[in-house]
């Protein structure tokens, strides 16, 4: 497996536990992005790692098809495509408490005459 593909999954799962994390209730839709990453290794047999499979509650030993499988379920029943704001705005902090993220004010001066 490419090494950027492997990386882009465990940031992926790491997203995902923070996705979960959130009351199911206030849990904006999954993201996009996660998508295509996971079609890429939905038939890979390659072993996940072990803090991989806590993370998504595999079994140890399970491989990325298992992983594109919980990535893609998470999609499975979305009927529009979220923006990247939808899902950044909701974050947990240290002390597992959900809270709002406000968007800050772009810097464009360079682009002003």
């Amino acid at each position: 497996m490419h090494p950027a593909t492997k990386l882009q999954i465990e940031r992926i799962v790491d997203e995902y536990g923070k996705w979960r994390a959130i009351p199911e209730t206030e849990r904006p839709p999954a993201p996009a992005w996660w998508w295509g990453p996971a079609l890429g290794v939905r038939e890979l047999a390659d072993a996940l790692t072990p803090l991989t499979c806590r993370r998504l509650g595999l079994p140890s030993g399970a491989t990325y098809a298992d992983a594109a499988g919980i990535l893609l379920q998470s999609l499975a029943g979305q009927t529009s495509v979220p923006w990247p704001y939808d899902f950044s705005r909701k974050v947990i902090s240290n002390d597992s408490d959900v809270r709002d993220l406000h968007p800050q004010p772009s810097d464009d001066s360079a682009f002003q005459a």
